[in-house]
């Protein structure tokens, strides 16, 4: 049996969580709604304000759905009642973000501004000392998101200049060496 599959998922207060035919599964929450068409050999029961998901054999591929389907779950009843977030840090001398309505306007040494626009559900935010947070109840596209933004200037591994996220570390490198040995003019 997985480990993961076969944990209940407790559905918090406020959340209603509906399955429809094919397992259609729609969650609508205080932050938001939330549907995705979940794989129709796996069965979700809904029992005393928790989830549980079974698989029908033990097959390779109902192995696979069942804690897939189980963590697709519990991500949409999560994301509907707490959200999720991912916090970029912009580090580099100029390198700046500002808000401007719902987009993200940002100077990352390039000639022109870079504008980011927030797709629907998905909020952008600058923090304070040049972080943007990427916040919204869609798990999947609040990371995809947040790579987005961070491929536009990802880190250099010898200064640390450009966008990560706050709990990457970079592994830096050394510069030059300078020129020794025998022979060589300096």
């Amino acid at each position: 049996m997985s480990r993961i599959g076969k944990k209940p998922i407790s559905v918090p207060s406020g959340v209603t969580v509906t399955v429809n035919e094919g397992n259609l599964v729609t969650v609508k929450g205080p932050k938001g709604s939330l549907t995705q068409q979940l794989p129709a050999d796996i069965e979700i029961n809904q029992v005393d304000g928790s989830l549980t998901v079974s698989r029908p054999s033990d097959e390779k591929r109902h192995r696979a759905l069942h804690g897939l389907t189980r963590a697709l779950l519990n991500n949409m009843v999560i994301g509907t009642s707490a959200g999720f977030q991912k916090v970029l840090e912009i580090n580099g001398v100029g390198y700046r973000a500002q808000k401007t309505g719902k987009n993200l306007t940002m100077s990352l040494g390039f000639s022109h501004p870079v504008i980011v626009e927030a797709p629907d559900g998905i909020t952008l935010d600058v923090g304070e000392r040049n972080t943007v947070i990427v916040s919204g109840a869609d798990k999947q596209a609040v990371g995809e998101v947040a790579a987005n933004i961070r491929s536009l200037r990802p880190p250099e591994p010898y200064k640390g200049k450009g966008i990560k996220y706050s709990t990457e570390t970079i592994r830096r490198k050394a510069g030059k060496a300078g020129k020794t040995g025998k022979g060589g003019k300096k």
